[in-house]
């Protein structure tokens, strides 16, 4: 004899997640914004800190360690004004960001190239890589001199670091990338016909995108530390890296921290410009949830 329920049979088709499987979008941007808040926060405090120590306390002289007031002057000077500068930081900006750029792309076709090779041909691989990853381990600036022997004192020596650095880090990352793809996928990539080129081209590169987009964020960093280094030994035409010289030859120590100060700037807008892409590429393929 059965029974049933005076409520009516239960649907056991239904299924109601617990509440921790279900994600909250409020909460991931509740933490950017803290985090946001802590980082204007830490700036806000460096800044206090170093208006205490050089306009109120007084603790080193101006020639020595300068006020932010005075630094701030000096980048207006040097973006805007008509004062000692007269807008060369600017010129300078320009002329360090277009060394970069054609760098930073030239080693992103040979290094992608490279790395796709080195992905697919494993004697290739297991030679060329060791290579690679001995010579990442070299500090940029050791390159220069031989840059400037082979090119001489110019600004192709100063290209030729800048491509240097930063296609290691591509070639490493997107060789390592093809490598972590998962066997099953390529195998449904060949049982769906694709092989040779076709295989690499519309089934491994794409799934190999997301790791290979940290290593472009990598190839970055390296490319804009080995220009300004470059440009620090070599100069000759406007750049930020002549821009400290000028302040240590004229002892404006105001200048130097002001080109630091352009430097790290521009170096972290593009290291953030790249890190949102990487975040929004792996947001479409599911490995990050939305913040």
């Amino acid at each position: 004899m059965t029974h049933s329920s005076a409520s009516g049979p239960r649907n056991t088709n239904s299924y109601d997640p617990p509440p921790s499987a279900v994600s909250s979008p409020p909460a991931h941007s509740a933490g950017r914004w803290q985090a946001m808040a802590w980082q204007i926060g830490g700036l806000l405090f460096l800044l206090a800190v170093w208006w205490l120590v050089t306009d109120v306390l007084k603790l080193y002289p101006p020639y020595v360690f300068p006020s932010p007031s005075a630094v701030w002057t000096e980048i207006g000077y040097g973006l805007w004004g008509s004062g000692p500068q007269d807008g060369k930081l600017l010129n300078a900006i320009f002329g360090s960001l277009g060394r970069v750029l054609t760098g930073y792309g030239i080693a992103l076709v040979i290094g992608g190239v490279l790395g796709v090779l080195m992905g697919i041909l494993a004697p290739l691989r297991m030679t060329l890589g060791a290579y690679l990853t001995g010579i990442q381990s070299v500090p940029s600036i050791a390159f220069v001199p031989f840059a400037i022997l082979f090119f001489g004192l110019n600004q192709s020596a100063v290209l030729a670091v800048v491509i240097l650095e930063a296609l290691i880090p591509v070639a490493l990352a997107v060789s390592g990338a093809l490598l972590n793809v998962p066997p099953a996928l390529r195998m449904a990539g060949r049982t769906l016909g694709a092989s040779g080129p076709a295989l690499t081209l519309r089934v491994l590169l794409p799934a190999a995108l997301p790791s290979i987009l940290g290593g472009l964020r990598t190839a970055w960093s390296f490319a804009w530390r080995a220009l300004i280094g470059g440009e620090l030994l070599i100069a000759g035409a406007s750049s930020l890296g002549e821009q400290l010289e000028v302040g240590r030859n004229t002892a404006n120590v105001a200048l130097v921290l002001a080109t630091i100060l352009i430097i790290g700037l521009i170096g972290g807008l593009f290291d953030a410009l790249l890190r949102r892409v990487e975040g929004r590429v792996r947001r479409d393929y599911g490995l990050e949830v939305n913040s």
